[in-house]
């Protein structure tokens, strides 16, 4: 059984990172998204149960999908969940240097192969960290957004629409 280990902080989850579980999920038997605790980013969002919870929904179409929160060094989850492979999505080029080098770590580290999925052009300008910010100033980012996200934002920021 090959599976595909998809990590990030998906703080919001978004269009972009559902496009890429999406699509290895067409590759791998099982999909596991890992919501990690990123100490090198600002304070979250959303906490990792509540990001758990919005994956789980935003995937509920995909069987093959199981959601996991981790904190702890990502080779040891793909260890534990016996990743065939660790998926990261590409929106630019920029990605792709800092994406490599972990790769590259990942790979020394524990042997486990990083898959490169690119997103299509009309996601590839997608990041949360934007949407946090329009949705914080109330913009709209229900189009970039699965259902269960923009609820949340809705929310998390008061407004009518996200």
């Amino acid at each position: 059984m090959t599976v595909g280990l998809i990590p990030g902080s998906f703080d919001p989850f978004h269009n972009g990172h559902l496009e890429v579980v999406e699509r290895a999920a067409l590759i791998f038997d099982e999909i596991v998204v890992a919501a990690i605790r990123n100490p090198q980013k600002n304070e979250p969002l959303f906490d990792l149960e509540e990001r758990r919870e919005m994956i789980a929904e935003s995937c509920a179409h995909l069987p093959s999908v199981r959601i996991v929160s981790i904190s702890t060094l990502l080779v040891n989850v793909a260890r534990d969940v016996n990743a065939t492979a660790i998926v990261k999505g590409l929106r630019a080029v920029s990605d792709f240097e800092s994406e490599l080098q972990m790769a590259q770590m990942n790979r020394s580290l524990s042997g486990v192969e990083t898959l490169f999925i690119p997103t299509s052009s009309h996601h590839s300008f997608i990041a949360s960290r934007l949407l946090r910010e329009v949705a914080r100033y109330g913009g709209n980012v229900e189009m970039f957004v699965p259902a269960p996200v923009a609820v949340r934002l809705r929310a998390r920021f008061g407004t009518e629409r996200p």
